[in-house]
């Protein structure tokens, strides 16, 4: 979310600084030009004056020009701009360099303005990309009110656009540093708008997962986000409530209901001596109450699991696995089934070892339930940079993708193999034995066809958090 966050609080900022900045920039050029305006102006002016004192003379004579030739030759020498003095029609009573004229001689803009008496309000703004720019300035040279000639100056533009360009540097490094500072001051908000929201998505993680005691500390971040930290663990303690209860509920209602059951199943035996041997009806009793009594033992099992706290520690996730391997050995020989055990001698891992035991326990029973005689059941262990993967694939009969999304529900079993026993609650029991622990189980196709369930153990010590349930020390078991 900060990567989508920063980019917009950057541009607001950087468009905060650019509307600063460029009429800043524009300012500064606009004073610099009109500084040399003026004194372009002010040199029009004395040379005007200069021409008004060499026409100063009797009607019919000559004007006394040599005087402001030698101006004009002194002014273009030292500073390198182009003046001189006009007549009306445009003919130059005194110029430097000599021959030089305006460009559009008395047709030109600031030639006509000063023929009307005005001075030249200054040309369009130069900017430092206008190379080939010159800087034209006229004044009038008026006697008794009325324009006798007009004194033009042409600037070269060089100097002004260095100047410009050298007044933007510090602009340019000033808005640099302030960019730098806004993006610093936007990296710190944008955390402090966030930390709640990242900390809010972890407690939620948590408590999706099973760890319902996960809380959100409201410090820190805006006044509606703590608001919110505090609604959810008003939610988060309603939820672990309701479901406190429910749990309760399904484990007592288990234990109670297993010894009249018991009693039922004794009674169903008592009846069934009185009958003759092999009576149908009494057989099938019998059936239905022990996969009764095997769902109720499944309903507390899993109301255990999640009630229990994990006992985590460091534990050689390999040797673990490779106990369980062995134990179930003698159940694959029974069936002609090839249980192999493949991976490291050792391989640690954060885990309650009780609760992975019974984990593995399910998972490889399921495994041989639905591998047929002759088939295979391999164990892989290996180890990741931050995992501890136990991977346990058959070649049964599999699942299609459809019931793959479905594995682990309670009590789901696929209706194809509704005469395998089982009660539909032993991998829902797993899934809460390794949540509680803070591992993971998925689901997969096995090559060429099997189911693979994949269990990944945490190799790094978990941070405190509030956890939920582990760990009936009962092997389970599912059916698909």
């Amino acid at each position: 979310m900060r990567s989508r966050l920063l980019p917009l609080l950057i541009v607001l900022l950087a468009g905060v600084l650019l509307a600063l900045g460029i009429p800043l920039a524009a300012s500064q050029a606009r004073d610099e030009q009109q500084g040399v305006v003026v004194d372009r102006i002010d040199d029009t002016t004395r040379f005007a004056s200069l021409a008004l004192s060499a026409t100063d003379v009797e009607p019919g004579t000559r004007p006394q020009t040599d005087a402001l030739q030698d101006e004009l030759d002194r002014y273009y020498e030292v500073y390198g701009i182009n003046a001189g003095v006009f007549q009306r029609d445009g003919e130059p009573m005194a110029a430097a360099p000599n021959g030089w004229e305006p460009e559009g001689g008395a047709d030109g803009v600031e030639f006509s303005e000063a023929l009307a008496g005005r001075r030249s309000e200054g040309p369009a703004q130069v900017w430092p990309w206008d190379t080939h720019r010159t800087l034209v300035v006229a004044s009038p040279v008026i006697r008794d009110g009325d324009v006798i000639a007009v004194v033009v100056t042409e600037s070269p533009t060089g100097p002004l656009r260095s100047r410009i360009l050298g007044g933007w540097v510090p602009i340019a490094l000033g808005e640099v540093a302030a960019m730098l500072l806004a993006v610093a001051a936007a990296y710190w908000l944008a955390g402090w708008v966030l930390r709640p929201v990242r900390v809010l998505d972890r407690a939620t993680h948590e408590i999706a997962t099973g760890r319902l005691t996960a809380r959100v500390a409201a410090a820190g971040g805006p006044p509606e986000l703590r608001r919110l930290a505090d609604s959810f663990n008003e939610m988060a303690d309603n939820v672990e409530e309701v479901l406190e209860q429910q749990r309760a509920f399904v484990a007592d209602a288990s234990h109670q209901l297993r010894n009249p059951l018991a009693a039922l199943l004794l009674r169903i035996d008592l009846l069934g001596l009185e009958l003759p041997e092999g009576h149908e009806e009494i057989a099938s009793v019998k059936a239905e109450g022990k996969r009764l009594a095997k769902v109720l033992d499944g309903l507390l099992d899993l109301a255990l699991a999640e009630h229990s706290s994990a006992d985590l520690r460091l534990t050689d996730v390999a040797e673990l696995v490779a106990e369980r391997v062995a134990s179930w050995s003698p159940v694959a020989d029974q069936k002609d089934v090839s249980l192999l055990l493949v991976g490291p001698p050792a391989a640690t891992g954060w885990a309650d070892p009780v609760g992975l035991s019974s984990a593995l326990d399910a998972v490889v029973d399921n495994a041989l339930k639905f591998t047929p005689s002759g088939g295979d059941v391999t164990v892989t262990v290996a180890a990741t940079p931050d995992h501890i993967r136990i991977e346990t694939s058959d070649t049964g009969p599999g699942l299609a993708d459809g019931e793959l999304e479905r594995i682990g529900r309670r009590f789901w079993r696929s209706g194809r193999h509704q005469n395998v026993g089982g009660s539909g609650l032993g991998l829902s029991i797993v899934g809460a034995l390794l949540t509680a622990g803070g591992a993971r189980i998925s689901y997969g196709h096995a090559e060429p066809h099997g189911l693979r369930v994949t269990v990944e153990v945490p190799r790094h010590a978990p941070e405190p958090a509030g956890g939920a349930a582990v760990i009936g020390p009962r092997p389970v078991s599912d059916a698909r």
